[in-house]
């Protein structure tokens, strides 16, 4: 009997894969490659548009609990942060601390599945890309603290000038399919992915 595998990708507009022609975005994508793989997942992508940690704090456990339940084997990857460091009013969205405290709230409520989280990426702002490569280094702590694996998108693709390109000629933050592949690429080859591809 197949293994009920089921994942949800919680997060904001990159989870959602926002500006992807293709309309998979880089969890579509891992998903289709453990299919190919033999591994039939179930995939549910719960990436909202402007989301901050703080508006999915708010969600992510009456949403995951609809679609994980006990009998399968459930699975959720976290996404998130670029929003929360976007200048609103003078001041970032969240600060630092308080998404720091958010992750860390959302870690421990959802210890009884398999969890992973994804850095959030860089943007084409140079100044915003200071405070998510800031952000992704508090957050990759906050999991290590909490025995979370964690796979820094920040770094892989931050000196990519193929992703930052297409960044440009789309709307200064969102990749289009090629950019989502090379974000699919970072994880499936990373030894905290659940279905490796070395």
């Amino acid at each position: 009997m197949t293994k009920d595998i089921r994942i949800c990708f919680v997060g904001d507009s990159f989870v959602n894969g926002t500006g992807d022609e293709m309309v998979l975005g880089w969890a579509g994508r891992l998903c289709a490659t453990a299919h190919a793989s033999g591994i039939p997942v179930t995939y549910y992508n719960l990436g909202i548009r402007r989301d901050t940690s703080e508006d999915i704090l708010q969600r992510w456990e009456a949403e995951c609990t609809l679609r994980l339940p006990d009998a399968c084997d459930g699975r959720i990857v976290l996404s998130c942060g670029v929003n929360d460091t976007v200048i609103e009013n003078g001041s970032v969205r969240v600060r630092p601390e308080e998404s720091c405290a958010n992750v860390r709230e959302i870690f421990r409520g959802a210890k009884k599945y398999k969890i992973l989280m994804l850095g959030p990426p860089p943007v084409g702002e140079d100044e915003q890309n200071e405070r998510i490569m800031a952000l992704s280094q508090a957050f990759a702590q906050e999991a290590k603290a909490l025995s979370v694996p964690y796979i820094d998108l920040f770094s892989a693709l931050a000196s990519d000038a193929a992703y930052k390109r297409e960044i440009s000629s789309n709307d200064g933050s969102h990749p289009r399919s090629g950019g989502y592949q090379k974000m699919a690429r970072v994880v499936s080859s990373s030894p905290n992915w659940w279905f490796y591809v070395p």
